[in-house]
């Protein structure tokens, strides 16, 4: 069994910065790719930005050159730099991950909550 934990998030003016982190726990070699999802009210959710096991990463057009996901793989906890954050940005933010065997680009993430998530509010 896999648990992450999500920390960080909060208020912050536009223009400014945060930073979130996820921690997964229980046996390491059960997860492969992870990375953040964040839905906002009214909109489709988004997975945000990804990260494999090798350090591979992808992000939504939308906040390339703007937000940085980064991972320590021997504790698979990863982060993600949000900086220049923009309005648009507010929504509640969800660390997933997906089992190794996964196709993480096709297939819905094997854990995480939907019922969890760290709020980022961005005032104008």
């Amino acid at each position: 069994q896999v648990n992450l934990v999500e920390s960080g998030g909060g208020l912050v003016q536009a223009g400014g910065s945060l930073k979130l982190a996820c921690a997964a726990s229980g046996n390491p070699w059960m997860v492969g790719a992870m990375g953040w999802y964040r839905q906002a009210p009214g909109k489709q959710r988004e997975l945000v930005a990804l990260i494999t096991k090798e350090s591979t990463v992808d992000y939504v057009e939308s906040v390339k050159g703007r937000f940085t996901i980064s991972r320590e793989s021997p504790r698979n906890t990863i982060y993600l730099q949000m900086n220049a954050l923009k309005p648009e940005d507010t929504a509640v933010y969800h660390c997933m991950a997906w089992d190794p065997d996964s196709d993480f680009r096709n297939e819905s993430p094997d854990y995480g909550s939907w019922d969890l998530g760290t709020q980022v509010t961005v005032s104008s």
